[in-house]
C-alpha cells in the first residue's frame, strides 16, 4: 500500500469545524457508506466494539434536536449526514457480561481456551490496573472514551474526500436521550450518547487560518 504523505497533511489542513453547511449538497451514498466503514473498522480496547452509530436523516427529528443541542444550531438543520454515537452502559462492557462473551464467540470467533484467558485478563485490566470497577460511571467513561477513534477516523476519511464535518458536544444530554428514545425506540437502560457529528459540505471557508502549538510545545522525546 502507498499512499502520499502530503496527501494525508492535506486533509488535516483541509478539516475543520465546519459551523454551517451547504444545505443543497448532499454526501452521496458510496461516500458516507465509505465513512461509515471507516468508523466500523476503527479499533477498540480489546476489540470490544462498544459503539453504536445512529444516523439522522429525518428533518423532523433534527428539529427537535436542535432545541437543545446549543452546539449545532446552524449543523443541524444543514448538514447532508447527522451521526449520534451511542456507547454501551456499564453493565454491558464488564469482563464477565454476556456481551463480552458474544464479541468473543461469535465475533472474534475465539476457541474456548482463548476466550476463558481473555476474560480473565479483561477482569485483571478493569478490576486492578485501571480501576474501573468502582463505579458504574467509572467504566462507561472507559467506553465513552472509545469513541472517539472512530469519531476521528471517519472525520478525517471524510476530509480526504473533501467532506467536511463537526464534531458536537454542545447539548444537553438527558433532553437528548430522552428525545432518541421516544423517537427512535433507543434503550437508555443499555445506552447512552457520546456525541454528535455533522457531515456535509462547507458554505463558507473557514474563518480562520489553522492554529495549532509548535511540535516541540506537544512532544517530548524520552532516549
Amino acid at each position: 500500500m502507498s499512499i502520499n504523505k502530503q496527501d494525508i497533511l492535506d486533509a488535516y489542513q483541509f478539516r475543520h469545524a465546519c459551523k454551517e453547511f451547504d444545505a443543497e449538497r448532499k454526501i452521496g451514498v458510496e461516500d458516507f457508506d465509505f465513512i461509515l466503514e471507516t468508523a466500523r473498522l476503527s479499533p477498540s480496547s480489546f476489540g470490544l466494539e462498544p459503539w453504536q452509530f445512529l444516523v439522522v436523516q429525518n428533518p423532523d427529528l433534527r428539529e427537535k434536536l436542535r432545541q437543545f443541542t446549543w452546539g449545532g444550531q446552524k449543523q443541524l438543520p444543514t448538514a447532508s449526514h447527522i451521526v449520534l454515537t451511542l456507547v454501551r452502559k456499564s453493565h454491558f462492557m464488564r469482563y464477565d457480561s454476556a456481551y463480552l462473551q458474544h464479541i468473543m464467540r461469535e465475533v472474534q470467533q475465539f476457541p474456548e481456551d482463548i476466550i476463558a484467558l481473555r476474560s480473565s485478563l479483561i477482569e485483571k485490566f478493569q478490576r486492578s490496573d485501571f480501576d474501573l470497577l468502582d463505579s458504574e460511571r467509572t467504566l462507561t467513561d472507559w467506553s465513552t472514551r472509545q469513541t472517539y477513534l472512530p469519531l476521528a477516523n471517519m472525520m478525517t476519511a471524510a476530509a480526504m474526500i473533501g467532506i467536511d464535518s463537526c464534531p458536537i458536544e454542545g447539548f444537553e444530554r438527558a433532553e437528548v436521550e430522552r428525545i432518541i428514545a421516544e423517537d427512535a425506540q433507543i434503550n437508555l437502560q443499555q445506552w447512552t450518547l457520546a456525541y454528535m457529528v455533522a457531515f456535509g459540505y462547507r458554505k463558507n471557508p473557514p474563518a480562520r487560518v489553522k492554529t495549532r502549538q509548535e511540535r516541540d510545545a506537544v512532544v517530548r522525546w524520552l532516549v
